[in-house]
C-alpha cells in the first residue's frame, strides 16, 4: 500500500514507519519542516491552513498521529490551547483536503485517546460508551469530530483511542520509572483508579491491523484486555524491578506539582475493553501487565 504518515518523527510514528517499511509498503511522510528521510515527503502547515494537496493524490491510506504531547509540560492555558489546536486544526485540514482529492485514499486512521471517556470509576467502557467530561474528554470528542469530512466523502475513518502506552522512551511509564528504580515509588492518589494500558508493540500492531482490516471503522480502543488499578500497576512494576513500592504519592502533592494534568492523566479512572480489536481478530502479544513489563524492562 501507499501510506502517508503524519507525526512520523515522534515515538509512535517512527516505530510505525519501521514496521510498515519492513512489510514493503510505499511510505510518504507529511511534515512541517524539512527532514532527512529515505521516504518521500509532503509539506503542510496546519496553523496556517496550508497543505500540498497534490502530494496526497493516489494514496491508499493515511495514518494521522500528529499532535502536541499531553504529558510534557504543565497544563497552562497556552499549553491546553496547543493541545487542542494541534489536534483539531490539523485533523480538520487533513480530512477536508482528503475529501476533495480526485483520487482520495480508502482509509484514514486518525488518532484519538482514552481520555475520551473521562473519569468513570470501575464502569466497564467499550467503544459505544458515551464520552466523559473534562478537558481531555472534550478535546478527544472535538478531535474525532474533526475527521468527519473524510468519512462523509466515503473514506473509511478509524480512531484508535490509545491507552497508557508502555515505553521507556516516552509517555507515563518513562516519567515514573526513575523513582521506582530507586525504590521510592508507590501508589498514586487512592490507587483505586483504573489504568487501561497497552504494550508499545501492541500499539504498533493495532495500527497495522487497522490498516489491513476494512471492517474496522469508527473508534476502537487500543488497550490491553486486562486493565489494572493504579495500585495493581504499581505493585506489578515493583515486582518486575525487584524494588519496594512503599512510598505513596498523595493526591494533594501531585495536584500541587502537576496541576490539572494530574487529574487528567493520573487520577482519572477508565476501565476499558478492546472490544473491536478482539472482535476483528487482533491477537495481543502482551495481554497481561507483568508479561508486558518484563519484556520491556528485561
Amino acid at each position: 500500500m501507499k501510506i502517508l504518515i503524519t507525526g512520523s518523527t515522534g515515538l509512535i510514528g517512527s516505530a510505525l514507519i519501521q514496521a510498515l517499511r519492513a512489510e514493503g509498503h510505499h511510505l510518504v511522510r507529511l511534515i512541517r519542516t524539512p527532514i532527512t528521510s529515505q521516504e518521500p515527503t509532503v509539506t503542510w502547515d496546519p496553523d496556517a491552513g496550508k497543505i500540498d494537496a497534490a502530494g496526497l493524490e493516489g494514496l491508499d491510506a493515511v495514518v494521522h498521529l500528529a499532535g502536541e504531547s499531553i504529558a510534557k509540560g504543565r497544563w497552562t492555558a497556552a499549553k491546553k490551547a496547543r493541545i487542542v489546536n494541534s489536534r483539531v486544526r490539523g485533523t480538520k485540514l487533513l480530512a477536508e483536503t482528503l475529501a476533495q482529492l480526485k483520487q482520495p485514499p480508502k482509509t484514514l486512521i486518525s488518532a484519538s485517546a482514552i481520555g475520551y471517556y473521562g473519569d468513570r470509576g470501575d464502569t466497564i467502557l467499550r467503544e459505544d460508551s458515551a464520552p466523559g467530561s473534562g478537558f481531555l474528554a472534550e478535546t478527544s470528542v472535538a478531535w474525532e469530530r474533526a475527521a468527519e469530512p473524510a468519512a462523509q466523502a466515503g473514506i473509511r475513518v478509524a480512531h484508535p483511542r490509545t491507552g497508557v502506552v508502555l515505553s521507556t522512551e516516552g509517555g507515563a511509564l518513562k516519567e515514573i520509572l526513575l523513582p521506582f528504580r530507586l525504590g521510592v515509588g508507590g501508589v498514586m492518589g487512592s490507587g483505586k483508579q483504573y489504568w487501561s494500558w497497552i504494550a508499545f508493540d501492541d500499539l504498533i500492531g493495532a495500527l497495522q491491523h487497522a490498516l489491513k482490516n476494512e471492517s474496522l471503522q469508527g473508534p476502537f480502543n487500543v488497550v490491553a484486555p486486562q486493565p489494572v488499578t493504579n495500585r495493581e500497576f504499581v505493585k506489578t512494576l515493583g515486582r518486575v524491578l525487584s524494588r519496594p513500592t512503599i512510598f505513596p504519592a498523595p493526591e494533594f502533592a501531585l495536584r500541587l506539582l502537576l496541576g490539572e494534568m494530574a487529574e487528567g492523566l493520573l487520577f482519572a479512572s477508565a476501565r476499558i475493553e478492546p472490544a473491536k480489536l478482539t472482535a476483528t481478530g487482533y491477537t495481543f502479544r502482551y495481554p497481561d501487565l507483568e508479561g508486558a513489563l518484563r519484556a520491556l524492562l528485561k
